[in-house]
């Protein structure tokens, strides 16, 4: 038996599958031929994963158009001038705005997850974006009608809706997707921004039952799209104590492209409960070099010597493409990093006897 080690979610589109949302988008190509084109993709991604010997799999969000934005998908009452992300290197995401209640959500999340479980041969995850990422959505200036207060409520019925109908499907893990944490303090440095965040994903959380919640994760990183974070400066110090009140099971950590990866790990395990597995980032997916399985073999054994084995797994620190459009890296440089990521931490499992 070798330590779990999983993906986190988005792989890198190819340029057949990105050729064609482009012909979608222009009229060029049918609704039909782009999920026939999706369907492949998945097909594809999920064989290549399993021919790496990935214990788990994902479909690689090859159907989403966004990690953050997949429950909007066919909504009406929206406007394109939303929340923006600012990234290190000067580009910008934008979210929309929610313009009309009630909030519902077009898309769950259990339909990708029942479209990959066709193919695989393994265990699969589900990644689902965090209410707290949604609630910026909502305006400023509120929604004449319909109060933030019943926006929440509402969001988080949906949120515990889209996490509840994975777990039904057999997802192995519901990973929930919150970057925003960190980019939390960035816009609110006081932490009171972060604060409101934990508590609206604990209203989730606290929904599920000890055996659910084990089966339930949380990702976290400073962001990343087209090879440029969006909250790296803030220290993680700031983040984790809080982070590690989320009333889940199990924790994916940004590691490998910290400075400090022995001051985060001693932090986290002063911080993380007893109860909780923690999976820290082993590949990073904004450097263009591949790791060697010796890079990711005593990246584990560091991390061995300050979290319990017994609760230890490795990750790559974030999706390779969170954003359907990121071209910054290639789906070969990507599936290079996950088999280097497999085989070190195979390596690290036999030095540490587990």
């Amino acid at each position: 038996m070798t330590l779990p080690t999983e993906p986190i979610g988005s792989l890198p589109r190819s340029a057949q599958l990105l050729a064609a949302v482009e012909q979608h988008a222009a009229g060029q190509l049918d609704d039909a031929s782009l999920a026939q084109q999706r369907q492949d993709a998945v097909r594809d991604t999920i064989a290549r994963l399993e021919a790496l010997g990935s214990p788990v799999v994902t479909d690689g969000e090859q159907a989403k158009s966004s990690f953050a934005t997949y429950p909007l998908e066919g909504l009406t009452g929206l406007a394109p001038d939303g929340a923006v992300i600012p990234f290190a290197d000067g580009h910008t995401r934008q979210l929309p705005l929610l313009t009309a209640g009630p909030f519902r959500y077009g898309t769950y999340a259990d339909s990708y997850l029942l479209a990959a479980q066709q193919y695989a041969k393994v265990p699969v995850k589900q990644a689902v974006i965090a209410p707290s990422a949604i609630s910026l959505i909502y305006p400023a200036d509120g929604i004449a009608g319909y109060p933030r207060e019943q926006f929440v409520a509402d969001l988080a019925d949906q949120a515990e809706q889209d996490i509840r109908r994975c777990l039904r499907a057999g997802a192995q893990r519901v990973q929930i997707d919150f970057t925003e944490g960190r980019l939390a303090l960035k816009l609110d440095p006081s932490g009171g921004l972060l604060d409101s965040f934990v508590a609206l994903n604990n209203t989730v959380l606290e929904r599920f039952s000890d055996e659910d919640r084990a089966r339930i994760g949380v990702h976290t990183c400073p962001g990343g799209d087209q090879d440029s974070t969006h909250s790296a400066d803030v220290d993680y110090a700031l983040l984790l104590p809080r982070l590690f009140a989320l009333r889940a099971g199990a924790f994916y950590l940004e590691l490998a492209g910290e400075a400090e990866p022995r001051r985060v790990l001693d932090l986290v395990a002063k911080h993380a409960g007893e109860d909780q597995q923690i999976f820290v980032g082993v590949t990073d997916p904004i450097d263009p070099v591949v790791e060697t399985p010796q890079q990711v073999r005593d990246r584990v054994l560091t991390a061995a010597e300050y979290i319990d084995p017994s609760r230890l797994g490795t990750c790559d620190d974030c999706g390779f493409a969170p954003f359907a459009d990121d071209r910054s890296t290639s789906r070969e440089t990507a599936f290079a990093k996950i088999a280097a990521r497999i085989e070190g931490t195979a390596l690290a499992s036999a030095e540490l006897g587990v």
